[in-house]
Order: structure tokens, then C-alpha cells, then sequence
């Protein structure tokens, strides 16, 4: 069986990791922004509806500019909240099961350990806010529908924690990184492997099959930004801003709620 999976996103990190690891028995069609406004639900919808063969639909796009999205709540809102609402109504009307990327960020970072899929969210910025909201209305409107909850994601694409720490490693004397941070880098490669790899079985999996629902997605092992970036220094001296970095370890599914 040849498992084609219909995406959204095409050049962010995680979407174009997904798009290097595709292997046989697999396909995807990766849609960008400018294919698809993702501002408008209903060319969202269309583009699920009126698309070919379809067993998976990822949605692997997003408003990811954090701070920015104080000062735009309304493009953060519609991109991450409305837009996978559009997208979970498709997908049951057809019949498709999705999976939806969100964040840690819809937790508030206060509990001491880590947390699971049955802690109660609580966003502390619009961020946080629209992609909980997205979450939600995900699983109210898909009964096939799995989100994947991942943190610090990083790989040699796009703009994240490593690509910056390395640039600045290159130009500065002294990089300062601060220490009261901490979650469990993940790298998007990680993510999107095992994804692939499940593909096939989350095509197949029926409503009500233990496959859907929340799964926090993310490495093993916990880090702080100051030794994160300690790490990069260590083994990514020299490393150009292209160059594959090594990945931090398999993403490990966390106990689903």
C-alpha cells in the first residue's frame, strides 16, 4: 500500500524534514501558504476535499513567531486556531484521518516535572492560547484525529535555537544563553520519522482506536537553553548553518491521557 499524505506546510522545519525522509510506499504533497491561505477556512477546506487520493492529512503549518503574536492575535488565531478547525471538519466529512503539530506552549511551564497529556493547559500568551484553541477544536470536529504536542523543536532549516546559537558562535566573542529554561530539545528529523513510520497504521487505525487523541512527542532527555547550547558548542564548532546537525535521539510518545 502506498500511504499519500496530504500536508500543510511546505519549507518550515518540521514540513521540509518530512519531505527529505519520504521513502517507499510513501507520498507527499506538500502545500505552501501560497497554495493555501490559511487565513481563509475555506480554501482550507477545498484543498482537502477537492484533493486527490488522500489516506493522511498533516498539518505541519503554522504561526510559530511567538512574541509577535501579542501584537497580531487575529493572524495568530486564524492561522493556528481556525485553520485546523477547517481542516478536522474536511477530514471527517471525508473520512481522512489528521494529525496536528501543537507545543508545549499551551502549559504555563510552572509544574517541577514533566507533563502529561492529561495536565491542564494553561497558555500564558496568545500563542499558547490560539494553538490550545486549535488543539480543541481538532479533536471536537475529527473523531480520527491524533495531536502531537513537541518542544524546542531544531534541525538545519529555518530559523530555531540551534541555527541561532551557531550563527552567533561564528560572530561573537561571548554568547550569552539564559539558564532557567528547560524542556526536551527534539529534533524535527525525530519527529518526522516517526511519523512517517506510522503513517500506514494511523491511515488505518478506525475511530475510537487508542491511536488518537493527545501524545506528547519529544526526547528523552530533558535540557536547559545554556546546556543545550553548551552542547552545540562542543560538537557544531565550525558547522556551517546548512550542515545536518546530529539528531538528540528518537522522540519518545509520553503516556496519552
Amino acid at each position: 500500500m502506498t500511504v499519500r499524505i496530504l500536508q500543510f506546510g511546505r519549507t518550515g522545519q518540521l514540513a521540509r524534514e518530512v519531505l527529505d525522509r519520504v521513502g517507499p510506499g510513501l507520498e507527499v504533497a506538500a502545500l505552501s501558504r501560497a497554495e493555501v491561505d490559511l487565513t481563509d477556512p475555506d480554501a482550507v477546506r477545498r484543498a482537502i476535499l477537492e484533493a486527490g487520493e488522500v489516506h493522511l492529512v498533516l498539518n505541519a503549518a503554522g504561526y510559530t513567531v511567538v512574541d509577535r503574536a501579542e501584537s497580531e492575535p487575529d493572524l495568530a488565531y486564524a492561522v493556528n486556531a481556525r485553520a485546523p478547525e477547517a481542516m478536522a471538519r474536511a477530514c471527517q466529512a471525508r473520512g481522512v484521518p489528521l494529525v496536528h503539530i501543537s507545543t508545549d506552549m499551551v502549559f504555563s511551564g510552572a509544574k517541577a516535572g514533566p507533563y502529561l497529556e492529561s495536565d491542564p493547559p494553561a497558555p500564558l500568551h496568545v500563542y499558547g492560547a490560539s494553538k490550545l484553541m486549535g488543539e480543541q477544536a481538532v479533536l471536537a470536529h475529527c473523531e480520527r484525529a491524533l495531536v502531537a504536542r513537541v518542544t524546542w523543536l531544531f534541525s538545519a532549516y529555518g530559523q530555531n535555537f540551534v541555527q541561532i546559537m551557531l550563527r552567533l558562535a561564528r560572530t561573537q566573542p561571548v554568547v550569552k544563553v539564559v539558564d532557567d529554561q528547560r524542556a526536551r530539545p527534539t529534533a524535527s528529523g525525530d519527529v518526522a520519522a516517526f511519523l512517517l513510520a506510522n503513517a500506514e497504521r494511523l491511515a488505518q487505525a478506525p475511530a475510537g482506536a487508542a491511536e488518537w487523541g493527545l501524545l506528547h512527542l519529544v526526547s528523552p532527555e530533558p535540557a536547559t537553553r545554556f546546556e543545550m547550547a553548551r552542547a552545540l558548542f562542543e560538537i557544531g564548532h565550525g558547522a556551517g548553518a546548512h550542515q545536518r546537525l546530529p539528531d538528540a535521539g528518537p522522540p519518545r510518545p509520553q503516556r496519552r491521557a
